[in-house]
C-alpha cells in the first residue's frame, strides 16, 4: 500500500475514532477481529486501527475471535475485556450478529461495515461520519411525517403504505455503525404490495445457516400485506425453491417464516462491494447494503433483522410524491435540512456528486447467484 493509500486508511480511521467512537487521548480501545481464516474481514485493517489509535494517543489491544453461526452472547472472557475498555471495536460479525441485543453501554461499541482497507480508505470511510447520522436524522423525520411513501423498482417492486407508530419506538440497534449508512428500520404494517427479486434470497447476518444463499432462474415477487408476506409469483421453479427455503430457515429457527418484520435502504453513496456477491454472500449482504441503490426487507422471523433478506436495486422512492430516490440515486437536497448538510460538510457533497455505484451486478445490471 503507498503512501497515499495508507493516510486515506488512515483519514477513514480517525474519522471512526474521532467522530464516532469519540475517544480520546489516554482511553482504551478494545478491538474485536474475527480470526482470518474467516476470510471477511481483512486483518491488516485491524493493525492500522490499532497503529492510528496509537497516533493519537489511544490505547489499544487486540483479540480474536472465532467467527460462531450462531452466537447469541460474547462469552465471560470477551464480556470482560469489554467492560474494561472505553470503547470496543468489532471487526468481527459477533458484532453483528448482537446488533440488537441490549447493554447498558450503546455508545460504547461500534461495528465496522467498512470490512477493509480499500473501504475504509474511500469516501465511505472518509466522509464525516456526524454528516451521515445528519442525513439520517433528516431522512427519518421527512419519512415518519409522510402520508405517503411509494416505492417501485425496474424489476417491478411496487409497494406503497405510510408509518404507523411514532419515532421514538424502539427499532434501532443497541451498537454504533460505522460508517452511517441505513436509515431508521420501517415497520411494514401499513404497507403492502410487492417485492421484485433477482438471482437470489440470502440471509441476514443474524444467524448463518447452509445454504445461505436460495438461487433464483428469473424474476421471483413476494407479495406481502403488512407483516406478512402472502405469496408467490414466477416461475413455478422460482417458487417452489423460494417456498422450500423459507420453510427450511423457518424449521431451522423455530420461528414464523412468512414474517415481514421491516425494511429501509442505503444512504451512503461512498459504499462499494466491488466482488459478486457469489464470491462470498455472507460478505456481500454484511457490506454492500449502504449504498443507496440497495434497499432491503427483513423477514422470515418477527424479530429484528429476521432471517431472510428481500433486495431491491434502483428504487425510486416518492415520499408524498417528491422523489427522494430516482432509479437507485439518493436526492439529500430534496431532504428538508439536507442542502444544510451538503453546505457544512463538504466531503459529503463530494461523495454524493461522485457516488460509487458498484454493488455487486453482473453484466447484465442484475444481482446473480453465480
Amino acid at each position: 500500500m503507498n503512501n497515499t493509500a495508507y493516510e486515506a486508511v488512515s483519514a477513514g480511521i480517525e474519522n471512526l475514532l474521532k467522530n464516532c467512537a469519540r475517544l480520546q487521548p489516554g482511553q482504551k480501545l478494545l478491538i474485536v477481529c474475527e480470526n482470518e481464516d474467516a476470510g471477511y474481514y481483512d486483518r491488516e485493517l485491524a493493525c492500522d486501527v490499532a497503529a492510528t489509535a496509537s497516533n493519537l494517543g489511544i490505547t489499544s489491544e487486540l483479540v480474536e475471535v472465532k467467527f460462531n453461526p450462531n452466537v447469541t452472547a460474547a462469552d465471560p472472557e470477551l464480556q470482560a475485556r469489554i467492560a474494561k475498555a472505553d470503547h470496543t471495536l468489532f471487526l468481527a460479525r459477533i458484532g453483528d450478529q448482537l446488533r440488537f441485543a441490549a447493554t447498558d453501554r450503546p455508545d460504547s461499541r461500534t461495528i465496522s461495515y467498512a470490512l477493509d482497507r480499500r473501504m475504509m480508505g474511500s469516501n465511505f470511510g472518509g466522509a464525516n461520519y456526524d454528516a451521515f447520522v445528519g442525513l439520517k436524522t433528516c431522512l427519518n423525520q421527512l419519512l415518519w411525517q409522510a402520508a405517503d411513501i411509494w416505492v417501485t423498482c425496474p424489476l417491478g417492486t411496487d409497494f406503497r403504505g405510510s408509518i404507523e407508530g411514532d419515532l421514538t419506538e424502539n427499532g434501532e440497534v443497541s451498537i454504533k455503525r460505522f460508517p452511517m449508512s441505513v436509515f431508521k428500520p420501517i415497520s411494514p404494517a401499513a404497507f403492502s404490495g410487492r417485492i421484485a427479486q433477482a438471482g437470489f434470497l440470502v440471509g441476514t447476518g443474524s444467524n448463518y445457516y447452509t445454504p445461505y444463499a436460495c438461487a433464483l432462474k428469473d424474476t421471483l415477487f413476494i407479495q406481502f400485506d403488512g407483516s406478512r408476506i402472502t405469496g408467490f409469483d414466477g416461475t413455478q421453479e422460482d417458487m417452489q425453491a423460494a417456498k422450500s427455503h423459507y420453510e427450511f430457515v423457518g424449521k431451522k429457527f423455530g420461528i414464523d417464516p412468512y414474517c415481514v418484520h421491516s425494511w429501509h435502504g442505503g444512504i451512503h453513496p461512498g459504499c462499494a462491494f466491488v466482488d459478486p456477491p457469489s464470491q462470498n454472500f455472507e460478505r456481500w449482504t454484511g457490506g454492500a447494503f449502504g449504498n443507496p441503490r440497495l434497499f432491503h426487507f427483513h423477514t422470515c422471523g418477527d424479530y429484528p433483522p429476521g432471517e431472510i433478506s428481500l433486495n431491491i436495486v434502483d428504487a425510486t422512492v416518492k415520499v408524498d410524491d417528491m422523489a427522494v430516490w430516482e432509479d437507485g440515486v439518493l436526492h439529500p437536497e430534496r431532504i428538508p435540512g439536507g442542502a444544510d448538510l451538503l453546505a457544512t460538510y463538504p466531503c459529503m457533497s463530494r461523495a454524493f456528486a461522485n457516488p460509487d455505484k458498484r454493488v455487486g451486478l453482473n453484466s447484465r445490471g442484475r444481482l446473480s447467484f453465480q
